[in-house]
């Protein structure tokens, strides 16, 4: 992962990201050298992330990389506090909340993209009725389930219309298994979701769009701390707070940077990134209201055993933030 900090990308790439208009200006530097542990999940909409280490080093402050292929693992890692910041799912603060943990402090939005059932090449899906004895592959209790469960939910379709397949592991299980034709349809996230489009495998079903509903919505996930390093370590997650929005603001203007940064973080083609980037709208459209409705609905779904909306505003400060903007 050290080598993920040392890499030199094109003029171009470096341009975007530090080209910006709406964040303020750099924090001063901490007055004492800091060492940040900052989790990196291998997801496409978090690679602004590629671009923070040097920012941070003009703010006094040692970037110590720690990298996660899935959300919960950097929630686990959060919580025990082995890492000071990370991005997490949306679901993430609520789940922390109902175990008890008030240890994760929500900082920011990242990204949002629509979400298009991922279908085997073939298969009809052109409506919410033609899941009726389809397989679908899930990865339950993930980000993007969340959102799968509360659409069928608001559209009135029962769980079991279908048979829903529990795929564990990354985005390469889901893939293998459509590809295999083990499943009919994957509700996945990208940069799997444009392989598969991208490779032919499958097609994207645009009927049945699932980030919209209004309990989860389409925000694709958070950057979070814990409490502990907020307040020990404030002006460094203050920096990294700054560095990643002046990064992010930048790829959001430039899709090709967006797509470079996107394969550069994730090593997956152009072709696949290029593609997924057009999806991707980076930064973050969550609020506190959206919290709360994604805390009372995963307790009606079953995914968390307490309802915790009416606690959420304590893991959710947006203080840093403003300081930045």
């Amino acid at each position: 992962m050290k080598t993920l900090y040392r890499m030199t990308l094109a003029a171009g790439l470096c341009a975007a990201a530090s080209a910006s208009h709406a964040v303020g200006p750099r924090p001063a530097p901490a007055p004492q050298k800091q060492v940040l542990t900052v989790g990196y999940v291998k997801v496409g909409h978090l690679s602004p992330i590629i671009f923070v280490a040097d920012d941070l080093k003009a703010c006094n402050v040692e970037v110590k990389p720690v990298e996660f292929v899935r959300y919960a693992d950097a929630r686990t890692a959060l919580l025990s506090g082995s890492v000071d910041v990370s991005g997490i799912g949306p679901a993430d603060l609520a789940i922390a909340l109902a175990q008890g943990s008030q240890k994760l402090v929500g900082l920011s939005g990242v990204a949002s993209s629509p979400k298009y059932l991922v279908t085997r090449k073939g298969i009809k899906m052109d409506d919410w009725k033609d899941l009726a004895g389809k397989r679908i592959g899930i990865a339950p209790g993930s980000a993007v389930w969340f959102q799968w469960a509360a659409m069928l939910a608001e559209k009135g379709v029962p769980y079991n219309t279908f048979t829903a397949v529990n795929i564990q592991g990354g985005g390469t299980a889901f893939v293998q298994s459509l590809q295999r034709g083990d499943v009919d349809a994957v509700a996945l996230w990208e940069p799997f979701e444009s392989q598969l489009v991208a490779d032919g495998t499958a097609f994207f079903a645009k009927n049945l769009e699932y980030s919209q509903s209004k309990a989860v919505g389409a925000e694709l996930g958070l950057l979070a701390s814990t409490r502990d390093a907020l307040r020990d370590k404030r002006e460094a997650v203050k920096c990294f707070l700054w560095a990643y929005k002046n990064a992010e603001e930048g790829l959001a203007k430039d899709p090709e940077a967006f797509a470079q940064a996107y394969s550069k973080y994730t090593g997956l083609p152009l072709n696949v990134t290029r593609e997924s980037a057009k999806l991707i709208k980076l930064g973050g459209v969550l609020d506190l209201e959206q919290l709360r409705r994604q805390a009372k609905t995963f307790n009606e779904l079953g995914v968390i055993p307490k309802d915790v909306s009416g606690q959420i505003d304590t893991v959710w400060d947006e203080g840093l933030l403003k300081e930045v903007m």
